[in-house]
């Protein structure tokens, strides 16, 4: 009866083993899925999007969904020296325009600003975040 009863724990901790395998696996699947992020949520790319990334596990190869009003905003990828200062920085900046924007993240610092009127200086149309691998 001992030996038994020693053959079915054994089974039962190489079925848990086999178990947690599986769920392991699919963890690190769903967490190697791209992500959408729209961009200032409900309220979209607009004043005051600066804190919106606060907090969110930006992964490389998620997207940023830039939803706005193109007569009243744009969206141009900048380096640290454009974020601080709200300027097209370096010059050939890719300035996105189409109202709903779809990029890619590739890993690192990245940022982006409102290069319409004072919208990133005066109303805070700018974010920057990290993106990690």
């Amino acid at each position: 009866m001992a030996r038994g009863s020693s053959s079915r724990k054994l089974a039962e901790h190489g079925l848990l083993l086999v178990f947690l395998m599986l769920l392991q696996g699919g963890v690190k699947q769903a967490a190697a899925q791209p992500r959408e992020w729209y961009v200032g949520d409900q309220k979209g790319w607009t004043f005051g999007v600066m804190g919106w990334p606060n907090f969110k596990p930006f992964r490389e190869g998620d997207v940023l969904v830039f939803n706005y009003d193109p007569a009243m905003q744009n969206v141009i990828r900048v380096d640290d020296f454009g974020y601080g200062t709200c300027t097209r920085h370096p010059f050939y900046s890719t300035v996105y325009n189409s109202g709903h924007d779809r990029i890619r993240l590739p890993r690192g610092q990245i940022s982006f600003i409102s290069g319409v009127s004072e919208n990133c200086y005066k109303g805070g149309v700018k974010i920057s975040l990290t993106v990690r691998p």
